[in-house]
């Protein structure tokens, strides 16, 4: 779940005040998304910081003046940084503009480390010069005013110098700094909602307890308890002030709400982690209403009550309110999900790759890297999904602005690598229709066996230790979880079956949310599948097949993983007319996945063209069933082969029985046949080839 970008309260504080003094604003507003930091008064003989008066006018026109013109923001700030501690080396101010620019600047571990030296150095001498001024609390505006820039000005730093610790992975220090700040009880949050910081705080680091960091409990429902006591506490420090601010209020307009909307971000984000949908829905309306929406947050919590088309439209909403700095957008990185789950792979792999290119080597390009593996793998690309999965092994992600951690980026690259092994020995015998008496295939698969056990072994072990296992991964759509309901079947299917189909069971008659139960009832017919039990689990597949809740548009993986069982039982029953048509309705639904449940394809072949007999030779030795037969549901199969000098294409598509296309009409070159007819089967399954272009995804 995304971390809220806390809208400061400053902008229209300063110009309100401003305007009742009679004094311009400066012509440099701050750039929309910026933290601002405002020019300073002269302070009043009882706020004024033990110096020479000769020193603070200094400060004051010197530094101050030039604030005016000066945006923190800009790429100027270094210079300036530089120029303002020249003059005095003891004023926050030039250290300050350090800090953020080094922040702005910084992509990783060490940039944020660096950012934060000067950061600190300024917190500290801010305190040190103005503490008179940080303490003050006031229902005077002509009291306010003078200190306008000093307690705004200490939000923003402590804002930058906790997302510097949060960044390197310093909880305790962000906690520290979080009970710093809120020693001050000032009576505005501007750029520091400290309470919901707190809360986020011990909710991004829930799976841990006091022993590594003093500041938490001792487990995750204590911990979420604790998280859930800072939010109230926040509104109850919203209603304190009020006492004081109402007096203010017509300086500062829509302050109470705004505090308010930060406090519900985080209620909802707590309450769709544990399922408590009601409470997430009365607070995601609340900020609906107000205007304040958080669409990425909202989407997450749609995708995990099996509303995916809404969730994609709210994705969509969250690419234009997300801004474009350097981390992770989630919207991204779930939307291709969805499209997994549409049966429209390359289009994610589309999405995938334009985040890549335009993130660089920048927070996020790791999760990006994930999304493009996976992608790849649903598309049956399953060497190029290695290839994807072993740059995000290889990249240091830093997690910024996300409760998506270094846990869950392990998790889902070891997942997706156990799903690649599984999926390369199902490739030797899709490629090998004689694969049971040819020793070199054989040796091959029973060497890929011994690998996926060996990485499905790796991951038990590393996941048995995850307290969250239960909420994220079992429970199946979670707001936390970063990888699909269909990668948890790989992790679970061959451990422990009377375990999870006692948990399933329970939880497809129990699970509060009406369009996830069906997924449940999924897992629970394929492991009985697993122990043998083929007349149980074809009941509970006819009735889920027949589930009004299922949307063919936005679940075509689920049904055809759904189908693909209904086959497996048939051809278990012997019964080869109605293994057929469930296979073609898989092809039909989600053709990619063909190849990898271990059932030929009943295929009709239609060749054209200057034919090459040894790619022919070749396609017809992959495990691919071809009749001729018109009554056993086959699509249809158009191969034209061309040839023009040294220059040899093959042009392929393939129809379904209506004469619709399954498999669009494209070409490509070749040289070795071998190759040719290895690729020329599996593209014909739509695996590879064109990928989607714009006008497609739009």
């Amino acid at each position: 779940m995304k971390f809220a970008h806390t809208r400061p309260l400053i902008i229209s504080c300063i110009l309100a005040i401003m305007l009742c003094a009679g004094i311009s604003y400066a012509q440099n507003a701050p750039t929309a998304g910026h933290r601002p930091v405002p020019q300073q008064p002269q302070l009043p003989p009882q706020l004024m910081p033990p110096h020479p008066p000769e020193k603070m006018q200094q400060r004051y026109f010197d530094i101050d003046a030039k604030r005016q013109i000066e945006n923190i923001e800009s790429e100027d700030a270094l210079p300036r940084s530089r120029e303002f501690k020249r003059i005095d080396s003891t004023y926050y101010v030039g250290w300050m503009y350090e800090g953020v620019y080094k922040y702005n600047h910084a992509a990783d571990y060490l940039g944020y480390k660096n950012a934060a030296i000067p950061l600190e150095r300024a917190l500290n001498l801010i305190e040190h010069d103005y503490s008179k001024a940080l303490a003050t609390r006031t229902d005077d505006v002509l009291k306010l005013y003078p200190i306008r820039a000093i307690q705004p000005d200490y939000t923003v730093l402590a804002y930058y110098l906790m997302q510097c610790y949060s960044n390197t992975e310093q909880p305790d220090k962000v906690f520290a700094l979080l009970r710093r700040v809120l020693k001050w009880r000032f009576q505005f949050d501007y750029s520091m909602d400290t309470y919901n910081f707190l809360a986020w705080t011990v909710h991004r680091n829930r799976f841990y307890t006091s022993v590594k960091y003093p500041f938490l409990k001792n487990s995750i429902d204590a911990n979420e308890k604790l998280a859930n006591s800072y939010l109230d506490s926040g509104m109850m420090n919203i209603l304190r002030n009020k006492k004081l601010n109402d007096k203010l209020a017509q300086f500062f307009p829509g302050y109470e709400e705004r505090e308010k909307m930060a406090v519900y971000h985080y209620k909802n984000m707590l309450y769709s982690y544990t399922f408590n949908i009601d409470s997430a829905n009365y607070y995601f309306d609340l900020m609906r209403k107000a205007g304040h929406l958080p669409h990425n947050n909202y989407a997450n919590f749609l995708g995990i009550c099996g509303d995916f088309k809404t969730a994609e439209s709210e994705y969509k909403l969250a690419a234009m309110q997300d801004p474009a700095d350097k981390r992770l957008q989630e919207w991204a990185y779930y939307t291709t999900i969805i499209d997994i789950y549409k049966a429209r792979p390359k289009l994610g792999v589309l999405l995938a790759r334009n985040m890549i290119k335009a993130a660089g080597s920048t927070p996020g390009y790791g999760w990006y890297n994930i999304a493009l593996a996976r992608c790849m793998l649903y598309d049956g690309q399953i060497s190029e999904a290695d290839r994807y999965i072993d740059k995000a092994a290889e990249f240091k992600e830093t997690h910024i602005g996300t409760t998506l951690g270094q846990s869950q980026y392990d998790f889902s690259i070891q997942l997706i690598k156990l799903i690649n092994k599984e999926q390369s020995w199902q490739m030797d015998q899709f490629e090998h229709a004689n694969w049971w008496y040819n020793p070199s295939v054989l040796l091959s698969m029973a060497r890929k066996m011994s690998e996926k056990y060996l990485q499905q072994f790796l991951i038990i072990n590393q996941f048995a230790t995850n307290p969250e296992r239960d909420r994220v991964i079992y429970k199946l759509f979670s707001t936390e979880s970063t990888v699909s309901w269909d990668e948890i079947y790989y992790l679970i299917h061959d451990f422990s079956t009377d375990f999870f189909i006692k948990r399933f069971e329970n939880e497809a008659v129990n699970d509060s949310r009406d369009h996830i139960r069906k997924y449940f009832a999924l897992f629970v017919a394929r492991l009985k599948m697993q122990q043998g039990k083929y007349a149980d689990a074809k009941k509970i597949l006819d009735r889920i097949i027949h589930d009004p809740n299922i949307d063919e548009d936005y679940e075509k993986l689920f049904i055809a993983r759904v189908c693909e069982a209904e086959a497996a039982c048939a051809a278990n029953q012997k019964n080869v007319a109605a293994q057929n048509e469930w296979l073609y309705r898989v092809y039909a639904l989600y053709s990619q996945l063909v190849p990898y449940t271990g059932m030929p394809m009943n295929m009709s072949l239609h060749l054209s063209g200057d034919i090459d007999k040894d790619v022919e030779k070749r396609l017809r030795e992959c495990n691919i069933h071809w009749v001729t037969n018109t009554s056993i549901p086959a699509p249809n199969v158009y191969i034209q082969f061309t040839r023009k000098g040294n220059k040899k294409d093959i042009t392929y598509y393939v129809l379904d029985k209506g004469g619709n296309y399954i498999v669009n009409k494209q070409s490509f070159a070749w040289q070795k046949p071998d190759e040719a007819g290895t690729s020329l089967a599996y593209r014909i399954f739509n695996i590879g080839g064109k990928e989607e272009d714009e006008d497609a995804a739009q």
